[in-house]
């Protein structure tokens, strides 16, 4: 071999067999390297940002670039991703769900050798267009959603056919929106996501069941040290894993571990329990983060952990009774962050909002009653409740969360707001006739005080020429 061929070689073994082909071919079997002078251009970058948006050349999240090779001819055309399982390890995923992401971006089929690591996409394609296609499966299934590492886990409930998202970086939780076709996929093949001690303990079972079948257990013909060889160097391997550092730290992170695979255990078990356990777990969790004095900036936390219970419509009914008592008013300006994660486009969480207001209202009723309308309005002003939510509930009275008796007064007590927003609805809708009427027939003026503890409704005279009030200007 040449000097050429041999400094070209080790250049190759030093740079990770990452070469960027402009015509020509390679062929490579064992140590043999064949490749002339014009065949090849070298690359230098052998690694890419698992997050390419992250411009900084020491991110920690790295990745091998993707590595794509053409074979065939004609309808039998397919592209081979040479490095898929090294890039599956880099992003923790198998490497058949970015293999069948191509699949469905590129409307392709797509072939799994895991035997042989041979990842086929039918068709041809351009590595560059591949990688740039990765982007995408990185974005929807391997970054975090709150802090963009994509030290993530993907958890399956195949029985509610939900995917669930946990990231051990920052310990968010949530849900995987499922309407992309790859979803179907991963609820079909969910990731094996056994750790290296389940594992070793799978295998000692699989052994000693082997033994037990050729009569080792019995006593019976078979070498003893084909038996208890294995064995003795499994138990050397984890007391080297436990035993091999002893400092605090060490301790420490091995307890990390620990935790966060039972986080990991338990996040498809909470889902197959019933509702109303599902909703104890979360006021525990809620009531666990006001204890420990880390609610005011929990919100994003909160949210996590009832999409991950799937309770997110009863969050503000738990929260209400946590975070709300007679100084709602206050606290809601306090806590409002955390009521909009829940009620803002979704009516039925605005629902839950109103009943429990009304539960508030049974447990402080002296204070509340009279500032019903007050309350009401603020909940309106802040986004909390959307128009047709209050007037809706307006219409009916139920006694779903208090005595059908108070539920009838605050119904009474909020009459003045109600007739205002339906006045206001009306006068947006720049109807003249509707706005007559109300200046012959309506003399009732509604008066919001900032320093008012209750609604105040004064009886007025029209004038000649009555302005428009502006309430909220008042």
């Amino acid at each position: 071999m040449s000097l050429f061929y041999e400094n070209e070689l080790l250049r190759w073994y030093l740079c990770g067999g990452n070469l960027d082909y402009k015509r020509g071919a390679c062929s490579l079997s064992g140590e043999n390297f064949f490749m002339s002078e014009t065949e090849y251009t070298y690359s230098p970058k052998m690694s890419v940002n698992v997050n390419r948006s992250v411009l900084d050349q020491f991110y920690r999240y790295k990745m091998p670039r993707l590595i794509a090779k053409v074979e065939g001819k004609g309808n039998g055309i397919k592209t081979v991703i040479v490095n898929m399982v090294d890039v599956a390890k880099a992003l923790n995923r198998p490497p058949t769900y970015p293999t069948k992401f191509f699949g469905c971006e590129l409307g392709a089929q797509t072939q799994f050798d895991a035997k042989n690591d041979r990842f086929i996409v039918n068709g041809s394609h351009e590595a560059n267009k591949l990688q740039d296609m990765l982007d995408g499966f990185i974005r929807k299934f391997v970054l975090c959603p709150e802090c963009d590492n994509p030290e993530t886990d993907l958890h399956i409930n195949t029985k509610k056919q939900t995917i669930g998202n946990s990231c051990k970086a920052c310990g968010y939780r949530g849900m995987l929106d499922t309407r992309h076709k790859l979803c179907t996929f991963i609820l079909k093949n969910p990731p094996e996501n056994e750790s290296g001690t389940a594992k070793k303990e799978k295998d000692k079972k699989n052994r000693k069941g082997k033994d037990k079948e050729n009569g080792s257990g019995s006593g019976e013909a078979g070498n003893p040290n084909d038996i208890d060889a294995p064995d003795a160097v499994d138990r050397d391997d984890d007391d080297e894993d436990w035993g091999e550092e002893t400092t605090e730290e060490a301790q420490r992170r091995r307890m990390e571990e620990i935790s966060d695979h039972a986080k990991n255990l338990t996040l498809s078990e909470d889902l197959e329990k019933t509702l109303e356990e599902r909703v104890n777990l979360f006021y525990n969790f809620v009531k666990q983060k006001k204890e420990e004095g880390s609610i005011d900036t929990a919100d994003k936390e909160i949210l996590a952990e009832a999409e991950r219970l799937d309770v997110s419509a009863m969050g503000p009914l738990i929260l209400s009774e946590l975070l709300f008592d007679e100084n709602i008013r206050d606290q809601m300006k306090k806590y409002k962050r955390h009521f909009l994660r829940f009620c803002h486009n979704n009516k039925k969480a605005q629902k839950y909002l109103l009943g429990g207001f009304e539960c508030l209202v049974k447990i402080h009723q002296t204070q509340l009653l009279p500032r019903v309308p007050l309350v009401l309005k603020d909940m309106y002003d802040a986004d909390l409740l959307d128009e047709d939510v209050i007037l809706a509930w307006a219409e009916k009275v139920s006694k779903k969360y208090v005595s059908k008796e108070l539920a009838k007064e605050i119904h009474a007590k909020a009459a003045p707001f109600i007739k205002w927003l339906k006045e206001a609805e009306e006068e947006s809708e720049g109807s003249e006739e509707e706005e007559e009427e109300e200046e012959e027939d309506e003399h009732v003026e509604v008066v919001y005080l900032s320093s008012a503890t209750q609604l105040k409704v004064e009886t007025v005279k029209p004038a000649k020429e009555e302005e428009d009030i502006d309430i909220d200007a008042i």
